[in-house]
């Protein structure tokens, strides 16, 4: 696949086909991924992959775990800043009105939100999980390279034909995931990403969100 069409290709999909990804896909995307650039070539990432009856373990915890706590364990890092202003709290926002309206929840209706809010932590039923850690030790240029590596898996995983849906909301649960995935005391969770095949007959999966105009966010000096 073209790299251009791979960015514009991919989606934060929340719906999955019933359809298991071929191990040998997965190994090579994430072989290649590694070749982000990191500063000093540190390479602070750590990656955990889980399917098959280990990921329906997760799932079933996970049933559980956000029926006790709905609210999460505590997220290690903030998620979003404390103050989010404009224009950012407005996109945050209008993606969320789009995505609601797709599904036909109303802004009301706060009950049905939480609930699909909770399909979070089914991964949107994809049949592929992957958690990325890092060392407590790194900073923020080190949480940087985190996303050039993270941004590397989801093209190359839309060159074989597969989709994604980052998501850091697995951070509010940090404990449970890091038990889990036997994490040691030294690195921290950072984010869960969902993988697999798109289920293109559901509305959500059809929603392309929009983005600022070039002019809005770039300044062209010299040239």
């Amino acid at each position: 696949m073209n790299v251009y069409d791979a960015v514009a290709s991919r989606r934060s999909v929340r719906e999955f086909l019933d359809r298991p990804v071929p191990p040998d896909a997965i190994r090579r995307v994430l072989q290649t991924a590694l070749r982000a650039p990191s500063g000093g070539n540190l390479q602070p990432w750590h990656l955990h992959v889980v399917g098959g009856e280990r990921l329906d373990a997760l799932k079933a915890l996970m049933r559980t775990r956000v029926q006790e706590t709905p609210g999460g364990e505590g997220s290690e890092y903030d998620i979003y800043p404390r103050e989010l202003v404009a224009p950012y709290r407005d996109r945050r926002f209008a993606v969320g009105e789009a995505m609601y309206a797709r599904l036909g929840i109303p802004r009301e209706d706060k009950a049905a939100r939480l609930k699909w809010f909770a399909r979070n932590f089914q991964f949107f039923d994809a049949p592929l999980a992957l958690f990325c850690t890092v060392d407590r030790r790194m900073g923020p240029p080190q949480w940087s390279d985190l996303g050039m590596m993270l941004q590397n898996v989801m093209l190359l995983l839309r060159a074989e034909g597969l989709d994604s849906c980052p998501q850091e909301c697995w951070a509010i649960y940090p404990q449970t995931i890091g038990k889990f995935i036997d994490l040691p005391p030294e690195r921290m969770l950072f984010t869960g990403m969902a993988i697999g095949y798109a289920n293109r007959d559901k509305p959500l999966d059809t929603l392309v969100t929009e983005r600022a105009p070039l002019d809005d966010v770039a300044e062209f000096i010299g040239i």
